[in-house]
This record gives structure tokens, C-alpha cells and sequence, in this order.
């Protein structure tokens, strides 16, 4: 019997919690062991599955310690920084439960509120995600959170009032089908909304960050967007084709005025302004087509060229 007096039941199924870790090593202890509490007081088959993302701090070495001191504790360095997506992926790869549960390390996400996540996925979710009562983000993460909120809305069919968060309940169909898309450019809640078909929400407690401060900079939320839109979407070619049909269409437009300006009128000199202007302006949409094109050439490269979107360094209790 959880804290919310809801009974989640002896179901035989398994948890599998997966944590990005990056520079806690303040608090992740504490995460990891009010997590494990949560796990052992409801009596549940559970593993949680630590990802280290290139911490500088000594986060790995925590991690290492505790799993070594509990089996259902799998603790992965990554080779260097990934992003938590990618982090998130890796932990994915490696789960094993009949659903995945995703937080972060923090303790924003009280662990005691997985039992919510649980109850709620049972009336036959593909994925619920957990909605703040109060979100104890700084206000520019929120203006970033519209903006991705928007961007998931055009390119992944995100239903209007469906509210996604990182605190999460996946079932284990829906991780296969993720772990099976080949990306070198993982992004969670989008491949999530791509592979379920019922989503559903769940109110859940969000707490102060008790120690540190958000590794999520205006620079890591713009990374996030071009990452989405880049990666699984064609809107900026399409954009960009767009204007470029939009340009040519005024260049023969405007070559035709001055043809037939020429045709019937005593030519006059030729305008030094006017030709720096139009060549300036061309070159830089051409420009501006072959950089964009470019961008998606690099990263298909980079997804054909790697077998995976990450590489681990160092495991413990890990196959």
C-alpha cells in the first residue's frame, strides 16, 4: 500500500527505471536510495538502470557503489557527454521490465509518485506521462517548454491536451519499437508519440531542485529543437525550397520588367546599387540553401557512419 493508500498489487510484472545521470553526485545517493525504498515497501520486481552521461563530478563512482552493493542496480558510464536523450536511449537498450519508468536524478521527481504512474498506466495506456501540479522550473525553461511543446504538436501529431514530461510510464511493446528505430539522434517523447497509440496523463507532485542547477541552458533547448526539426522533420528544407521557389519566381519577374524596359526604352546605365543588391541577396539565399542542405547531409553521414548513438565506457551488473 503506496502513500496515496492506492494497492498497486502483487502482479509479478517488472520496473524498470531508468535515471540519466549528469554532475548529481549531491544528490543522486539520495535519489537512488528513496527510489530502491519505494521499490522494496511495495514489495515490486524492479531494476533501475543509472546512466552516466560524462560527468565531471564523481557521480559514476556513487553509482558504482551502489550497485554494487544491490543487484537490481545497473550503473553505465558513458564515453563522454551524449545529451539526456541519448542517455535515456542507452538505458532503454538495456532495460528489461514490463514497463520503463523515466526521472531524473535530481529528486524533482519524487520516486514515492512512480506509484501514480503504475495505477494509471493499468487502465490499458501505451504511456502515461506525469503532469506538475507546479512546475519549479526557471521561467526560461518554460518559455523553451512551449516552443518544444509546438514543435511536438506539428512534427510528431502530439494530441493538444496531452502534456508530456520527462517522469514517465512506458509500456515494455512500445520500448521495443524504440529500441528498433536506427537514429544517432535519439529524441524520447518524440519517438514515444510515434510508437503508442493511447496517451494518457497523471497529476504528480514536482519539488524544488534541492542542490545544483539545471544542466539545460537557452543554448541546450535551441540544440533540442534543431535536433528535432533536422532529425525528424523536412520543414526546413521545405522552407527553404519554399523561398527559393519564391525567389526565382520575382528573379524572372524582375528580368522581365528590365527586358522589356530595354525593348521600348533608351537603355539607361547600368546601376551600381542595384546590381550589388541583387547579387548580394541571391548569393546569400544561395547560400543559405546549400548550408541547410548541408546540415542534413552531415548528419546523415554521422547516422550511417556509427552503429550507435553513444559509447559506454565502463558498466556494473551490466550483460
Amino acid at each position: 500500500m503506496n502513500e496515496q493508500g492506492d494497492q498497486l498489487g502483487q502482479d509479478g510484472l517488472k520496473y524498470s527505471v531508468v535515471i540519466p545521470v549528469y554532475n548529481s553526485e549531491r544528490i543522486v545517493g539520495e535519489t537512488i536510495d528513496r527510489t530502491v525504498d519505494f521499490f522494496e515497501r511495495e514489495k515490486l520486481d524492479y531494476e533501475i538502470i543509472l546512466v552516466n552521461d560524462g560527468s565531471s563530478d564523481n557521480s559514476f563512482e556513487i553509482l558504482k557503489e551502489k550497485a554494487r552493493l544491490n543487484k537490481n542496480i545497473i550503473a553505465v558510464d558513458l564515453l563522454k557527454n551524449y545529451g539526456q536523450h541519448t542517455a535515456n536511449f542507452c538505458g532503454f537498450k538495456k532495460s528489461t521490465g514490463d514497463y520503463l519508468i523515466t526521472m531524473d536524478d535530481d529528486l524533482q521527481n519524487p520516486p514515492e509518485e512512480i506509484a501514480k504512474l503504475i495505477n494509471a498506466v493499468k487502465d490499458g495506456y501505451d504511456v502515461v506521462f506525469g503532469v506538475f501540479r507546479e512546475k519549479k522550473h526557471a521561467g526560461y525553461r518554460k518559455i523553451g517548454t512551449r516552443i518544444i511543446s509546438f514543435v511536438n504538436r506539428k512534427i510528431f501529431g502530439k494530441p493538444k491536451d496531452l502534456i508530456l514530461s520527462n517522469f514517465r510510464i512506458i509500456r515494455r511493446d512500445v520500448v521495443d519499437r524504440i529500441c528498433q528505430y536506427k537514429t544517432g539522434y535519439p529524441y524520447i517523447p518524440g519517438l514515444v508519440l510515434m510508437f503508442s497509440s493511447k496517451q494518457g496523463n497523471v497529476l504528480v507532485e514536482h519539488h524544488e531542485r534541492k542542490v545544483g542547477k539545471s544542466g539545460y541552458t537557452l543554448f541546450k533547448i535551441a540544440e533540442l529543437v534543431m535536433r528535432i526539426l533536422f532529425n525528424y522533420s523536412s520543414y526546413p528544407l521545405r522552407l527553404v525550397a519554399f523561398c527559393g521557389i519564391g525567389v526565382s519566381l520575382a528573379s524572372f519577374l524582375l528580368g522581365g520588367f528590365y527586358l522589356l524596359k530595354a525593348f521600348f526604352h533608351k537603355a539607361a546605365v547600368p546601376g551600381w546599387t542595384t546590381v550589388v543588391v541583387l547579387l548580394s541577396f541571391f548569393n546569400g539565399i544561395a547560400l543559405l540553401v546549400l548550408g541547410m542542405l548541408g546540415e542534413y547531409l552531415i548528419r546523415l553521414v554521422n547516422q550511417t557512419s556509427s552503429s550507435s548513438p553513444y559509447q559506454i565506457k565502463e558498466s556494473v551488473n551490466c550483460d
